[in-house]
């Protein structure tokens, strides 16, 4: 058994460091290439060797699907110790500074523009407060994470639906079949648990928590395209914590008592979610966008909520009736054909 715990160990250990080295690479690509006299390769050290052999082009897709992941665990976990708005504003207070420091540090550029300051405020609203606050109100009360994971990922299917009469973008046949394909998985996994007809029932509150959480990062994401090409990547991340972490403090004083039960669990899963999530993932995001991978990133979105039901599995014991995995399997086919881009 011991034998067998240490095995353990060391493969987490290694898993821990290759997502490290992928993650600080993406940061460091990131940064001015001066930056207080220090050449980025000095500062880079191996992980530039990463980039130069190619295993970063590998890499950083498979670690931000399972980074990006893990939010949903983050969720399930978190609020255990605190109440969901209290964790997020927590958590975005906290982001929102590092990011302004990094941004300082690197003397990176901040919005010019007062507009620019209000867009980014309003997509952070919508993306950070509606659907964070939205994902971890619908776990805390009683949804299942692979099951809010799959709601949410139908963002890039309802964004495509609405794509037309809001960015004037044309669907073509395939992804009109991937829209009608997502719902239709969606509709498979929530039915049963609705009406009672399966051993794992959701509440009402719950399914709609999600939704919001669905609406509030499709209005997010539209308003993104429209806008937010035009906005410095770490400033206006900055500025979006920011008035996203201003409304949940509102929504906990309202809702909340702001206790939080401050154990080393609690402090582990906060990190993370500052670091790897808030942070790390929304860098390596970035990074994939600017290689010139935006079609392959936003069909990484289709493997969140199988993932997420795996690590849900692993780590809490969820298990999804077979007719949720066929709804999880048809919606998960509809994003991609959705994100599908024809050659």
């Amino acid at each position: 058994m011991f034998r067998s715990y240490m095995r353990t160990r060391f493969v987490c250990a290694n898993a821990i460091l290759h997502l490290w080295d992928v993650m600080s690479t993406t940061f460091l690509t990131l940064i001015p290439v001066r930056c207080r006299g220090y050449s980025r390769s000095t500062l880079a050290g191996r992980s530039v060797a990463l980039v130069k052999s190619g295993w970063l082009d590998r890499l950083a897709p498979l670690v931000f699907v399972l980074v990006w992941s893990t939010g949903f665990i983050g969720a399930r976990i978190g609020t255990r110790y605190a109440a969901p708005f209290t964790v997020l504003a927590l958590r975005l207070a906290i982001a929102s500074c590092a990011l302004a420091l990094l941004t300082v540090a690197f003397r990176s550029s901040w919005p010019n523009r007062s507009q620019d300051y209000r867009r980014s405020a309003i997509i952070g609203i919508l993306l950070h407060a509606g659907y964070l606050g939205g994902t971890f109100v619908a776990v805390n009360l009683g949804l299942p994470v692979s099951v809010s994971a799959l709601v949410v990922s139908l963002q890039p299917v309802l964004v495509a639906a609405l794509s037309g009469p809001i960015l004037g973008e044309r669907l073509i046949t395939r992804q009109w079949i991937g829209v009608a394909l997502g719902f239709m998985g969606v509709i498979i996994v929530l039915t049963p648990g609705l009406t009672h007809h399966s051993t794992t029932t959701y509440t009402a509150g719950a399914v709609i928590a999600a939704i919001v959480s669905l609406l509030s990062t499709t209005a997010a994401t539209i308003m993104q395209k429209r806008f937010g090409a035009s906005i410095p990547m770490l400033a206006g991340t900055s500025v979006q914590y920011a008035a996203a972490a201003v409304v949940l403090v509102i929504a906990a004083a309202m809702f909340e008592n702001f206790n939080i039960n401050w154990t080393p669990a609690f402090v582990g899963i906060l990190a993370w979610m500052i670091g790897a999530l808030s942070i790390g993932a929304v860098l390596l995001m970035f990074w994939l966008l600017r290689r010139g991978t935006a079609a392959s990133f936003s069909s990484l979105y289709f493997l969140v909520p199988p993932v997420t039901a795996v690590m849900a599995y692993l780590l809490f014991g969820e298990h999804l009736p077979p007719v949720a995995l066929i709804g999880l399997a048809v919606s998960s086919l509809g994003v991609l054909l959705v994100r599908e881009r024809v050659r």
